[in-house]
C-alpha cells in the first residue's frame, strides 16, 4: 500500500473515530441524535402516585411516558434522609450524600457554631436586591436558617450529571436548571450550570452572581410581563367535576392546614397581587409549577436549547406536590387536583419541547426526589396505627434528665434537634472532660427506648462501624458525613412523623427511611429507548450514571449506581 492510499485511509478512520465519539451511540449500533436532556423532578411524588389518578389524566403528560418510556416500577432513594437537597442532589450526581455531602436541607456547621441552609453562600448574593426569603411568608423553613441570601453550589462535594455533560463538549453543552425551590435548581444545574428559582419575596424568577453579574435581558424581559401578578384576585379551583374525583366527597378534612387562610376547601383564593401571602399561595397551588412551566419555555426559546449537535441540559423540578402534600396529605382532594393540574402543565411543556427541539432529538427522564407520608389521622381511620412525635415531651424525656445525673452534667445533654440529627452539648462535655462518643452511644440507647423512635445511631458508632450490617444501618450510613451529620441520627417508627415546621403544624411529612418516603416514579423515554416496564428494584444513584452511558460522558466523580441497560437497549 502507498504512502497516498495510507494517508486516505487514516483520514477516514479518524473521521469515523471522530464522529462515533461525538454522537450517543443508540441500541443496534446507530447513532442517537440526541440534542435535549429533559430532567423533570417532581417534588413528593410518590411512586405510585402517577398511575393512582391516571384515569383522571390526558395523553400528554404522565400517560405518555409511562405508556412510551421505560418504566422502572421498583425505583428507590437508598439513603435515610429523605428530603428534598438530598434527593435531587442524589439524583444529579449518582452518590450517595455520604458522599455528595448534601446530608439535609439544614446542618449544623460546628466551625460556625450554627445551623446552616444547605446552598447559602454569602460570597454570591442575589441579582435582584430584596429578593431573598421572606420569613414571613415562607411555608419552607428550612431556608430561615440561612444567614445571607446568596446562593451556590459549592456545598455539593462532587461532580453532577450536568457537569460532565459540559465537560465532554468543552463547554458548548448548555446547562440550566430551574425550579421554584432554589436548592431544586441549583443541585440539578451542578458547579457549570445556570440556575433560576422562583423568588416569594417579589414573584420573580431570580439567581445568583455566582452564574450572572446581570440578568439576560430575556430573564428581565420575562419578569417585567409580570406573569405571577396576573393570578392576582383569581382561586385555585377544581380543574373538573368533584363526583369526577376519588376525594370528590371528601374535601374538607380535619387534619388540613389551613394556610394564612389560604382555607382547607375549594376554592382557595390567592387575594390580590400585592398580598402579604400572595406569591406563597401560588406555590402551595398548581399556579407555581405552571410559572415554572412557563419560564422553562421561554429558557428553551431564549437560550436556543436542543438548536445544534452538541446535546443540551434542563432540569425542571415541580415544587408544589410537595407544599400541597404538607399542607393537606397525599390523600386529598388537594393532592389529587394538583397532580391533574401538573399533567397537564407537563404535557404543555412536551408539546413545546417536541415543537421546538423534537421528540426524536429528546431524552425525556422523569423522577422524584422523596416519596410522600398518608397524614396519620388518615391511616388510622383506615386501621393503621400511626401517630405524630412530640417534640416537647421528647425534650421532657426523664431518661435524658438521669443521663445528665450520670455523666454529672448541669444542663441538658441534647443542645438541638434538626430532623433527623441530634445535636449534643460539645462545650459542656468537654468542660467535664466526658468522652464525646460515651456520651452520643448513651443517649442513642435512651432515646431508642422513647416510644415512636425506631433506631438512634451515634455517629462515633457509623464513624467506627461499630453498628449491625442491616438494611436500615446501610441507609443510615449513606447519609452520613463526617463534618455535617449530627451526634445522633434518629429514625421514627413507620407512620410516625413531626408536624411542627417551625411553629407551622402541617398535615404530613416526609424525611424517613421507609419504602412510602424512598419509593418514586422513574422513567426514561426517548429515540432507541424502548416502551417496556420492569419490576426490578434500582435506585436513584443509577439515574446518573445511566445518563452519563447514554451520553458518553464519564460518571460523575463520586457516582456509584449502575447502569440501567434497559435504557441503552442492552
Amino acid at each position: 500500500m502507498d504512502h497516498t492510499s495510507r494517508t486516505v485511509r487514516y483520514s477516514v478512520l479518524a473521521a469515523f473515530c471522530l464522529t462515533v465519539l461525538a454522537s450517543p451511540a443508540s441500541p443496534g449500533g446507530e447513532d442517537r441524535d440526541i440534542r435535549l436532556v429533559l430532567q423533570i423532578t417532581v417534588d413528593q411524588l410518590r411512586g405510585d402516585m402517577p398511575e393512582r389518578w391516571l384515569q383522571e389524566m390526558g395523553d400528554g403528560g404522565f400517560r405518555r411516558l409511562l405508556r412510551d418510556g421505560a418504566v422502572f416500577a421498583d425505583a428507590h432513594h437508598r439513603h435515610a434522609n429523605t428530603e428534598t437537597i438530598v434527593g435531587h442532589t442524589t439524583l444529579a450526581t449518582g452518590a450517595d450524600p455520604s458522599v455528595h455531602g448534601m446530608v439535609g436541607n439544614v446542618w449544623f456547621d460546628r466551625a460556625l457554631d450554627r445551623y446552616v441552609y444547605n446552598i447559602e453562600d454569602a460570597d454570591f448574593p442575589l441579582l435582584s436586591a430584596g429578593a431573598g426569603v421572606d420569613s414571613a411568608t415562607e411555608i419552607d423553613p428550612t431556608q430561615k436558617t440561612a444567614k445571607a441570601d446568596g446562593r451556590s453550589p459549592a456545598t455539593i462535594l462532587v461532580s453532577t450529571f450536568s457537569d460532565e455533560l459540559t465537560l465532554r463538549t468543552n463547554g458548548r453543552a448548555k446547562v440550566f436548571g430551574v425550579s421554584v425551590k432554589d436548592r431544586s435548581a441549583v443541585a440539578m444545574a451542578g458547579h457549570t450550570g445556570k440556575a433560576f428559582w422562583f423568588s416569594k419575596a417579589n414573584g420573580e424568577f431570580v439567581t445568583s452572581r455566582y452564574y450572572y453579574d446581570t440578568y439576560p435581558e430575556w430573564v428581565a424581559a420575562w419578569n417585567a410581563e409580570g406573569l405571577a401578578a396576573t393570578y392576582g384576585d383569581a382561586a385555585w379551583s377544581l380543574a373538573g367535576d368533584a363526583a369526577s374525583y376519588q376525594f370528590g366527597a371528601h374535601d374538607d378534612q380535619p387534619w388540613e392546614t389551613d394556610l394564612a387562610k389560604f382555607g382547607r376547601t375549594f376554592p382557595h383564593a390567592y387575594g390580590p397581587a400585592d398580598g402579604k401571602y400572595f406569591t406563597t399561595f401560588l406555590t402551595v397551588s398548581p399556579a407555581g409549577d405552571e410559572l415554572v412551566a412557563a419560564f422553562a419555555k421561554r429558557l428553551i426559546d431564549a437560550e436556543s436549547l436542543g438548536d445544534d449537535d452538541v446535546p443540551d441540559y434542563l432540569s425542571v423540578s415541580f415544587s408544589s406536590t410537595d407544599y400541597v402534600g404538607h399542607l393537606f396529605g397525599p390523600s386529598s382532594l388537594e393532592s389529587e387536583d394538583n397532580l391533574r393540574r401538573l399533567d397537564r402543565t407537563i404535557a404543555w411543556l412536551l408539546a413545546y419541547v417536541d415543537e421546538h427541539v423534537g421528540r426524536d432529538h429528546t431524552i425525556i427522564v422523569l423522577c422524584a426526589d422523596h416519596g410522600a407520608a398518608e397524614v396519620p389521622a388518615y391511616l388510622r381511620q383506615r386501621g393503621i396505627p400511626a401517630q405524630y412525635l412530640d417534640l416537647d415531651a421528647v425534650d421532657r424525656e426523664p431518661r435524658f434528665a438521669a443521663l445528665r445525673e450520670r455523666f454529672g452534667l448541669g444542663k441538658e445533654i441534647v443542645a438541638s434537634y434538626q430532623h433527623p440529627y441530634l445535636n449534643l452539648d460539645h462545650d459542656t462535655i468537654a468542660e467535664k472532660g466526658l468522652d464525646l462518643a460515651d456520651v452520643a452511644r448513651a443517649v442513642a440507647e435512651q432515646a431508642e427506648l422513647i416510644p415512636g423512635i425506631a433506631r438512634a445511631v451515634s455517629s462515633a458508632d457509623l464513624a467506627a462501624g461499630r453498628v449491625p450490617d442491616t438494611a436500615l444501618n446501610r441507609q443510615i450510613l449513606r447519609n452520613f458525613h463526617p463534618s455535617r451529620s449530627g451526634d445522633v441520627y434518629i429514625v421514627l417508627e413507620p407512620h410516625w412523623m413531626i408536624n411542627d415546621f417551625d411553629g407551622l403544624t402541617v398535615a404530613s411529612a416526609h424525611g424517613s427511611p421507609w419504602a412510602y418516603d424512598t419509593f418514586v416514579p422513574l422513567v426514561f423515554a426517548g429515540p432507541g429507548i424502548a416502551a417496556q416496564r420492569t419490576h426490578r428494584r434500582v435506585e436513584t444513584v443509577d439515574v446518573a450514571t445511566t445518563l452519563a452511558a447514554l451520553l458518553g460522558t464519564k460518571p460523575p466523580s463520586g457516582a456509584t449506581g449502575r447502569v440501567l441497560p434497559e435504557v441503552l437497549g442492552e
